[in-house]
């Protein structure tokens, strides 16, 4: 049955917000990356390819969504937390690509090379970091090697500071008609205080030279509880960007954790962080204006128009989510290229090494540069399985995961399903004919509920950054 959402979400409940924002998983995967070792025996990534290819019930191979890693920026953004190379050398990433399609030979000799490209996703660092030729020198090299079609749904991550129209040119020959924009905050003492300077007209002409270009979907990734910044300064950043007329935004809370990220420990010298109640105005400031302003609130920081895909998938149940967010291609295989990148299958996960000595030296021996994973047990696969419906369509049927399961749902998890106790009795969840919901008032705490039913969080929810 599809998932029936507002048209308009009710304002947030702030005290349901500070009660529980606690840390923990944003589920991207589940068991999360955290539960990820070293074992690669145990991992078998060439078994789990093989597997990957065995038709499916219906005689079909599951599409492929292909995710590539460039990870090189020219200066630092000190509240990131992505895996990046910091460099002004240009012909880094030439040498990157040699690398790279060392890798995407060795995959592609292990896969069906016939499975259709569902995605392609390229991500950073910064993608454009890549001068326009070697963009097209990337593209050559995924359609060389898979297969790639016109209805593949292609997108990119933009630093609009590191944009021409040249590369835009060259990444719409390749096929990309969708864009992601960093712009994390217009004010430029927030920029200063986070070592990104980008003023907003560079926002406005990469809007313009995409726009021009044919892409048909753009998204701009904000940040709330960056040092300095205030509620009443994030709500002139939101209708900075409103002017934009993007058709999805991301609204992330910044996840400080200084013990992974070094360079974050700046902000604590210079006691700049704003503090938790600052961040809650700001997360409510930004849900009332993007909601007034008639878009759909997705799930956790995403927001979208209602005639969006996302949006759709959303109302029809079919929602997805993967280690790129939400996602509409529920049964595609996800294959990671590049330093850091995750790959997904169905029963496993594998993550390449993340540093450049230790990925490039891996492909030079001609081995698949994979650092660690996890293979997932059956009871792994149930629970991902709840824990996504819950991210994706805010409710679970009993019944139905009693027919996937083979076994009473409800008998099984009923510890779980005990614990809900005091989110139902807070408003969170409640109680249906089919199983149980959450509610308007609980949208924003999605991963607090799916954090009921994580097996895996007693030893690990330390290392996650706080729901909220």
């Amino acid at each position: 049955m599809p998932t029936t959402v507002a048209a308009a979400d009710p304002p947030l409940n702030l005290d349901l917000v500070r009660k529980y924002s606690i840390p923990g998983p944003r589920y991207t995967s589940y068991p999360p990356a955290t539960q990820f070792t070293g074992d690669l025996g145990a991992l078998d990534v060439d078994g789990a390819i093989a597997d990957d290819n065995v038709p499916g019930p219906g005689g079909a191979r599951a599409p492929l969504s292909l995710y590539f890693h460039l990870p090189f920026c020219e200066t630092r953004c000190w509240f990131c937390g992505c895996t990046t190379v910091v460099t002004r050398r240009r012909e880094a990433s030439g040498e990157y690509l040699v690398d790279l399609a060392r890798e995407i030979q060795l995959v592609g000799a292990r896969i069906d090379r016939s499975r259709p490209v569902a995605q392609i996703h390229l991500g950073g660092g910064t993608p454009t970091f890549l001068p326009p030729d070697e963009l097209r020198r990337l593209g050559a090299l995924i359609a060389d090697t898979f297969a790639v079609s016109p209805e593949t749904e292609f997108s990119v991550e933009i630093d609009p500071r590191r944009l021409t129209a040249d590369h835009v040119a060259a990444l719409a020959e390749i096929g990309a008609t969708r864009a992601s924009l960093g712009v994390q905050d217009t004010n430029p003492r927030v920029q200063i205080a986070v070592h990104r300077v980008q003023p907003h007209e560079q926002n406005r002409q990469a809007v313009d030279w995409l726009r021009a270009a044919g892409f048909g979907s753009i998204n701009v990734d904000l940040i709330h509880g960056l040092p300095l910044q205030t509620a009443e300064s994030f709500a002139c950043t939101i209708d900075d960007v409103l002017a934009l007329g993007p058709d999805r935004l991301s609204v992330f809370g910044y996840a400080h954790v200084p013990w992974i990220k070094p360079a974050q420990r700046i902000f604590e010298d210079r006691d700049q962080l704003p503090a938790a109640e600052e961040r809650l105005a700001m997360f409510a400031v930004a849900h009332a204006k993007l909601t007034a302003a008639g878009y759909i609130d997705i799930g956790l920081d995403h927001f979208a128009r209602p005639d969006d895909e996302l949006a759709r998938a959303q109302r029809a149940g079919t929602l997805h989510r993967n280690f790129q967010g939400y996602s509409t291609h529920a049964e595609a295989s996800l294959y990671g290229f590049g330093m850091s990148a995750i790959s997904s299958t169905a029963t496993t996960y594998r993550q390449n090494e993340k540093t450049l000595p230790a990925w490039r030296a891996a492909l030079a021996a001609g081995r698949l540069p994979v650092e660690r994973g996890l293979r997932l047990t059956p009871e792994d696969v149930r629970r991902r399985t709840i824990v996504m419906r819950i991210m994706c369509d805010r409710r679970l049927d009993f019944a139905a995961l009693s027919r996937s399961f083979g076994f009473d749902f409800a008998e099984l998890y009923v510890n779980e399903l005990a614990s809900l106790a005091d989110l139902e009795a807070d408003g969170i969840v409640r109680h249906t004919a089919q199983g149980f919901e959450v509610t308007p008032a609980g949208a924003p705490l999605l991963r607090v509920v799916a954090m009921r039913f994580d097996a895996t969080l007693t030893a690990a929810r330390q290392k996650h950054s706080r729901t909220i």
